[in-house]
């Protein structure tokens, strides 16, 4: 009997990940290739889609050949990305997105706030829409950044023949196939996938974007996550090293992969998922919520229909900088440097000294509000900032861990205030599903039990963003009759960890201070 393989393309803020499984879900195969980013002006972040394409070609090949399958093996692929817009002039060819007009730099990357004033005006718009995003457009959403692009650079917009979100530019760079998943146009274009009619015209033409489908390439209906859109193109099958009888996928945005892959074990379990959120956690942070009913409530994206898993309503919530914010602390301190590896674990082991010596209450005077890049859940304010209350004249090693920790702290009562959010708008969670860069960080994973009081499961699987996505691939291929079913399938479970509750007090404590100094920014923002 002919083995049967699934390949898996992660592409996130910084580089291409591919990843070879079988149908039990194990990872069998695994390589990264880094992507460039541009950033010529602060909020401006743009990616070159050729590069793009380039290192997810270079990874996919890497990675078979360290699983050691064979090409005509792989049977399905699919790939996730971040919510990132790719522009195409008519004949397929790149369109500069940059204010260099350098025609390489075509995609705005998801954590480009050059649009805030127009997601602000949607905000503004009142629109029906709105009740689907939380009642306030982000500008890491495509609406904004279509406006900006319009009104910017109108020499692209007319140039412009195919918009994408990244994940359905790698299918169509794979397939030729301009089906959308119905999870990017569904969380970042403002589809409404549980109507009949799922595009509101007359938003875009509130907006001005009437002219956006002579623009877009966009189809009238979406196509549900781990659909067949097709075989690998023989140009495409050459590039990724694999056979033109794999199928590809409907992908999803990375984050949901992520939840697909914490999560895929309630499958069919309407009753059970709604106490479950999935923690996706790496250069940002975003938490994931589904349940049988629409939740809709403001602060929190969404809700969203069937954007990972068939028949279930999604909410989104996250925090815009946290793993990035932590790099930044480094680089900020005179007594940082460069935020590698060795420097996050040389802080952590050192936080764990000072408080084995000074005491839970290391630090106590000191908080930090961790909204240095806005608060996308739950106050849905891109213009909020960060608060750093507590410094002294140290600039010492030690002062840096403080403020390390500290930081880490914040951020994991940003989750806290996320989850109360969610847990007042009808959800029951109790259970945190983590995965990402920050399973690596045993700081905030401490934090993610003590500071909400939740259970933290880390996922037994290498990659769980890589193994979502691979679910999808094994869908897509006919491996499994549906995606529910190849979720149960392949899911990996996860390692347990509780809640201490000898810390509930001072992070209660801690909890109380944070709600205030939230309360003290908004004051001081109202004094003109």
């Amino acid at each position: 009997m002919t083995k049967q393989f699934v390949c898996a393309v992660d592409v996130g803020t910084g580089s291409a990940r591919a990843g070879i499984l079988d149908t039990s879900g194990t990872l069998l195969g695994r390589a990264e290739q880094p992507i460039a980013m541009n950033r010529p002006r602060p909020d401006h972040a743009e990616h070159d889609s050729r590069d793009i394409w380039s290192a997810v070609c270079t990874a996919v090949r890497t990675a078979r050949e360290k699983a050691g399958v064979e090409p005509e093996d792989i049977f399905g692929i699919s790939f996730d990305a971040t919510c990132s817009l790719v522009v195409r002039d008519r004949q397929g060819g790149q369109l500069s997105v940059s204010v260099t007009g350098d025609r390489r730099w075509d995609t705005i990357v998801w954590l480009d706030h050059r649009a805030i004033a127009e997601a602000d005006e949607c905000t503004a718009s009142g629109h029906a829409v709105l009740n689907y995003v939380g009642g306030v457009m982000s500008p890491e959403m495509v609406t904004p950044k279509l406006m900006w692009l319009k009104r910017n650079l109108p020499k692209t917009w007319n140039e412009a023949g195919y918009l994408f979100d990244l994940t359905d530019f790698l299918a169509w760079q794979a397939t030729g196939s301009l089906a959308r998943s119905q999870c990017t146009l569904t969380a970042k274009w403002t589809y409404l996938a549980h109507e009949e009619t799922g595009w509101r015209h007359d938003f875009f033409e509130l907006v001005g974007l009437s002219d956006l489908f002579e623009h877009g390439s966009l189809p009238e209906r979406a196509s549900p996550i781990g659909t067949d859109i097709g075989q690998l193109t023989a140009q495409a099958a050459a590039e990724l090293g694999l056979s033109e009888k794999c199928r590809v996928g409907a992908g999803v945005i990375d984050a949901y992969a992520g939840a697909l892959g914490v999560l895929g074990g309630f499958a069919g379990d309407e009753q059970n998922i709604g106490r479950h959120l999935a923690l996706i956690a790496g250069t940002s942070s975003c938490v994931m919520a589904m349940s049988p009913d629409p939740q809709p409530f403001a602060g929190v994206w969404g809700p969203y229909y069937g954007a990972a898993l068939p028949k279930l309503w999604l909410s989104e919530g996250g925090q815009s900088a946290t793993g990035a914010l932590l790099d930044h602390i480094i680089r900020w301190h005179g007594a940082g440097g460069e935020p590698d590896a060795a420097m996050h674990a040389k802080i952590a082991r050192r936080v764990a000294e000072l408080r084995a010596t000074e005491g839970e209450n290391l630090a106590a005077r000191l908080h930090v509000l961790p909204d240095f890049h806005g608060n996308r859940s739950p106050l849905a304010d891109p213009h909020a900032v960060g608060v750093v209350s507590g410094l002294t004249l140290d600039s010492s090693f030690d002062s840096l861990c403080k403020l390390y920790w500290r930081t880490a702290v914040g951020i994991a009562l940003g989750v806290r205030h996320v989850l109360e959010a969610l847990n007042e708008n009808g959800y029951l969670i109790d259970t945190l599903h983590v995965t990402g860069g920050h399973t690596k960080n045993p700081l905030l994973m401490e934090l993610y039990a003590d500071a909400t009081g939740c259970t933290v499961i880390e996922p037994l699987a290498d990659e769980a963003v890589l193994l979502g996505t691979g679910m999808i691939a094994a869908t897509a291929a006919g491996l499994f009759p549906d995606l529910n079913a190849a979720c149960l399938a392949m899911q990996q479970g996860g390692r347990t960890r509780a809640s201490n509750p000898k810390s509930s007090g001072r992070f209660d404590r801690d909890y109380r201070v944070f709600l205030e100094m939230h309360r003290q920014r908004q004051m001081l923002d109202a004094i003109r």
